[in-house]
């Protein structure tokens, strides 16, 4: 049986890092903010996987996006997704150069599958992570992209059927609707994928508390969990939480929090 995971996510748009509600975005701090409240040489072994999404709506400054991955890179034990805008095979190329172990795709789904492909046969499908933002439109869950500004008029069991045939190694699931409440994930996602679908499931958008974790995590559907929620779960928030799935005997990877605390001593 695959272990489940606990993916921790930050949004960043030119150098800082955001909150979102509703893909409404707020920023929090910089690089240096980063660093001083959450201790990657230490909460790396509270979570399984940092994913690192460049959201930002205006221009981009993609070299120092690289840069950044490549720092958190070093201080992060885990291994690292990052995505936000990929077009071609060269931005993804450079992610993985600069210390990611996958990239995240999502307008590319509805623009161009060839570079997906592309991606693939240099990188291997597991390489690649299918991001999916969805809101609920008239009682039906509906894809959307651009940074949930264009409405792909599709539902996400199509849109799920659909890309089931491509080279992609996990879907990223993401509730519009729940991003940044901390009310907890939008578990009706979860009875929207199909019944044969394959590929592991992440489910992001809504988490506030451990419990919102444990609910989600007991569906055989569900592989992860992630949250982007950076003020819910500053200082030990991260740590409190993954003891509390262990304790409920979730079947997670057991990290030697000594070995943690050694290297943060060393760092």
């Amino acid at each position: 049986m695959l272990k489940k995971r606990v993916i921790f996510t930050l949004l960043y748009d030119n150098g800082n890092f955001m909150l979102s509600r509703n893909f409404r975005l707020q920023k929090v701090g910089d690089m240096k903010w980063l660093k001083k409240n959450y201790n990657f040489s230490h909460i790396a072994f509270s979570i399984d996987e940092l994913i690192i999404l460049d959201v930002t709506r205006g221009e981009r400054n993609e070299e120092i996006f690289y840069e950044h991955v490549q720092l958190l890179n070093d201080e992060c034990f885990v291994p690292i997704a990052a995505g936000g805008s990929i077009r071609n095979l060269e931005q993804a190329r450079k992610l993985l150069h600069s210390g990611a172990d996958k990239v995240v795709i999502n307008t590319l789904l509805a623009e161009d599958l060839g570079v997906i492909a592309e991606i693939a046969r240099e990188f291997g499908q597991q390489s690649i992570v299918a991001s999916i933002d969805v809101k609920l439109i008239n009682g039906e869950f509906t894809v959307w992209t651009n940074n949930g500004s264009i409405n792909q008029n599709t539902s996400l069991t199509k849109w799920l059927e659909n890309i089931e045939s491509l080279p992609i190694g996990e879907v990223y699931l993401n509730s519009v609707d729940r991003d940044g409440t901390g009310h907890g994930y939008k578990t009706e996602l979860i009875e929207q994928i199909p019944d044969l679908f394959s590929m592991p499931v992440i489910l992001a958008g809504g988490a506030g508390k451990y419990s919102h974790f444990l609910e989600v995590l007991a569906d055989e559907r569900v592989d992860a969990v992630a949250t982007a929620n950076l003020l819910n779960f500053i200082g030990d928030g991260l740590e409190k939480s993954r003891q509390e799935l262990l304790d409920e005997d979730f079947n997670l990877p057991v990290w030697d929090l000594t070995l943690a605390t050694d290297l943060k001593n060393c760092l």
